[in-house]
């Protein structure tokens, strides 16, 4: 049995990155331990759990629960059936803090995301949290990141002020999903348009410059390195419509890149493969 830990911001993560790698990890016997700024237990973000808050009428008293929008963009059955499962974790419960978190104590390292600005910016600009995902590329051991944590992982740097993805390919978050779930938000989350972006350009900024995929490929050696669906792939449709997600037993929609102990994805949708790869290597 291996050993994983999986930090957290102290709230908005997504709930289908989280959930589904636990469950796939301590499906093969492995442990999974959680950390948190505080040490005390982080809530998910709600809309990506119940689809509550992404329709144009979501504000108006009586229709609040109508999905539509919201019931294609939460996390799919497997993933709250995850989540639900997770909640009985005494681990999920109990989490250490991220400055208790050490790579000498555990076996691989789980990088998941989320897009909430107030959740997720303290996590992916933590020093602690960068420091720890050093740490685990310089011994060598399993890291898997997924969705903002690439992001996370590509700001984590060595003295000689290079990124750990420097010289690794990678995938992430692409800026076509991004900005795709972006404008999605800007109809049917109106008051809260920039729900998806967790950073937006400033002033004389080209569009998507902030976006996830735009700042990996600043961190890498070359912007070949980063590694999208190409075209022609098997089952290309189904990998890139942002519809598909994959199950344990479908690997067909998703989309991972292996670099020696390094595993990252794009989205939720690619979660049951990306941890299954993460075991793979653990195992």
């Amino acid at each position: 049995m291996a050993r994983v830990i999986m930090p957290l911001p102290h709230r908005d993560f997504d709930p289908s990155e989280v959930a589904v790698s636990w469950r796939v990890l301590t499906d093969r016997g492995h442990e999974v331990r959680f950390a948190t700024p505080d040490g005390g237990p982080a809530p998910a973000d709600p809309i990506m759990l119940d689809g509550v808050g992404l329709d144009p009428w979501s504000r108006v008293p009586g229709l609040r629960r109508v999905r539509l929008i919201g019931l294609v963009l939460r996390a799919n059955r497997d993933a709250r059936r995850a989540f639900t499962e997770l909640e009985r974790d005494p681990h999920f419960h109990t989490p250490l803090r991220w400055d208790q978190a050490s790579a000498g104590d555990f076996d691989g390292l789980v990088l998941p995301g989320g897009h909430r600005a107030r959740g997720m910016r303290d996590y992916l600009e933590s020093a602690v949290l960068q420091r720890l995902v050093v740490a685990f590329f310089d011994a060598d051991k399993p890291v898997g990141a997924i969705c903002h944590g690439v992001l996370l992982a590509a700001r984590s740097h060595r003295d000689d002020g290079k990124s750990v993805l420097y010289g690794r390919r990678t995938a992430s978050l692409t800026w076509a999903q991004e900005r795709a779930a972006s404008a999605l938000a800007h109809v049917g989350r109106w008051w809260d348009r920039d729900y998806y972006r967790t950073y937006v350009e400033e002033p004389g900024q080209p569009e998507g410059y902030m976006s996830v995929e735009a700042e990996v490929m600043r961190a890498l050696a070359s912007p070949g390195d980063y590694v999208d669906v190409p075209h022609g792939a098997p089952d290309f449709r189904r990998k890139t419509s942002g519809l598909a997600r994959d199950t344990i037993d479908d690997a067909r929609p998703a989309w991972v890149v292996r670099d020696g102990k390094y595993v990252s994805a794009r989205w939720p949708g690619d979660a049951h493969t990306f941890a299954a790869n993460i075991a793979e290597l653990l195992d």
